[in-house]
């Protein structure tokens, strides 16, 4: 705030007059462990009792009654709150102070603090002198509430994925069944065995479609139930995982001319199902190839980046590619398919089901990526802290 420094070391230094009424409330507050500050509006200065010196890890005399101290230690981010909220109960604004902020302690942790404070003193003209509060820790409160808004965060997010989900096998279900019915009605009217042969031909198809439709289904769903069980922690080496799925296209790779490099790190671990992450590596993969360029020789390369806080694992091609600008809110999502290469294989799952094994490994996965001149893809896994 504005503060001077001022050293005091009882409550007695602020007020030789002070009440048992006060005195009363300071053992009340030490036996909660409620720290108490007491500011002096006229001179500046400030008093910290020795509960709000605990709060930050301190014995009374190692931090002194200086608000420059105190405030230098606040997060920045909470400081234009903290300052508004005081000034306002100073000027009037408010009937009462109370801020809830983060303060660095001695351990260089940060701590929440709910800080109230009341004007109670005035002088002739109206103006307050003194103004005495309170300093709570309030640390598990906050972590308990950010508990649950991630939670609810959570949730949100998965009742929208299961919203979009549920549209998608309605519309999908609903295209077949139709197409069923009308298939049915052409039969019945037709007059001669050759026209039904070919509806029973169509029918056959349509059934085929279905099918493949449900286990696509199928296949999500199960990534989905199983996104917050214990299956989905495995100790695996990204680069041997990799090698396994390279080793397994092979063929693909020898007969379509790839050249294919690993250069993920050797000694790079994550916690994951490791069968989620060898299917996201296929489909990256085989896409590399599936959708290489005929204008130059063809390549895929795997690299592994660490950055602060996350390990990035990047598959990168450089085949036909996508035009990220024209499809940029569909790149993800199911039936969608971007090459224009109108290719009987390409259904529009794979990256789908990419991206829902991602979210249930806790990772994420996203694509740059321009029209002709191939693509990476860049999967983002958050980096575990070593178990003490």
């Amino acid at each position: 705030m504005f503060w001077k420094r001022k050293s005091l070391n009882t409550y007695n230094d602020i007020d030789n007059n002070e009440s048992i009424d006060n005195l009363k409330w300071k053992i009340a507050l030490e036996s909660t462990n409620v720290g108490l500050w007491n500011f002096n509006v006229k001179t500046k200065d400030v008093f910290f009792s020795k509960e709000s010196k605990h709060i930050l890890g301190y014995e009374d005399h190692e931090f002194p009654n200086n608000a420059a101290e105190w405030n230098r230690r606040m997060h920045p981010d909470d400081l234009d709150t903290y300052f508004n909220d005081f000034n306002a109960h100073v000027d009037g604004t408010l009937e009462a102070y109370s801020n809830e902020h983060r303060i660095l302690c001695k351990d260089g942790s940060y701590k929440w603090v709910l800080a109230k404070g009341k004007i109670t003193e005035r002088n002739a003209k109206g103006k307050p002198t003194r103004i005495i509060g309170t300093h709570t820790d309030i640390t598990l409160r906050k972590k308990k509430e950010q508990q649950a808004k991630n939670q609810l965060d959570l949730i949100t997010s998965q009742n929208k994925r299961l919203h979009n989900f549920t549209h998608i096998v309605s519309h999908n279900l609903k295209t077949h069944i139709g197409n069923f019915k009308n298939i049915l009605e052409f039969y019945d009217e037709a007059t001669s065995e050759e026209e039904k042969i070919k509806l029973i031909n169509h029918l056959k198809t349509i059934s085929k479609a279905l099918t493949t439709t449900i286990v696509d289904l199928d296949d999500i769903i199960s990534i989905k139930t199983k996104s917050n069980t214990k299956e989905l922690s495995e100790r695996v080496n990204v680069f041997k995982c990799a090698e396994h799925i390279i080793n397994s296209l092979e063929m693909d790779i020898a007969h379509n001319e790839i050249a294919i490099y690993n250069s993920i790190r050797q000694d790079d671990f994550i916690n994951v199902n490791k069968s989620y992450l060898e299917s996201v590596l296929y489909n990256l993969i085989s896409n590399g190839i599936k959708y290489r360029s005929d204008e130059r020789n063809s390549k895929i390369i795997l690299q592994s980046v660490h950055t602060k806080n996350e390990l990035r694992i990047l598959v990168a091609d450089n085949g036909i590619g996508i035009d990220t600008n024209k499809f940029k809110n569909q790149l993800f999502e199911m039936y969608k398919t971007f090459h224009g290469t109108k290719r009987g294989d390409s259904r529009g799952v794979g990256l789908y089901i990419a991206k829902t094994q991602m979210e249930a490994m806790g990772g994420t996965i996203e694509v740059e990526s321009n029209l002709g001149a191939g693509s990476t893809f860049i999967l983002s896994f958050k980096k575990q802290k070593p178990s003490i």
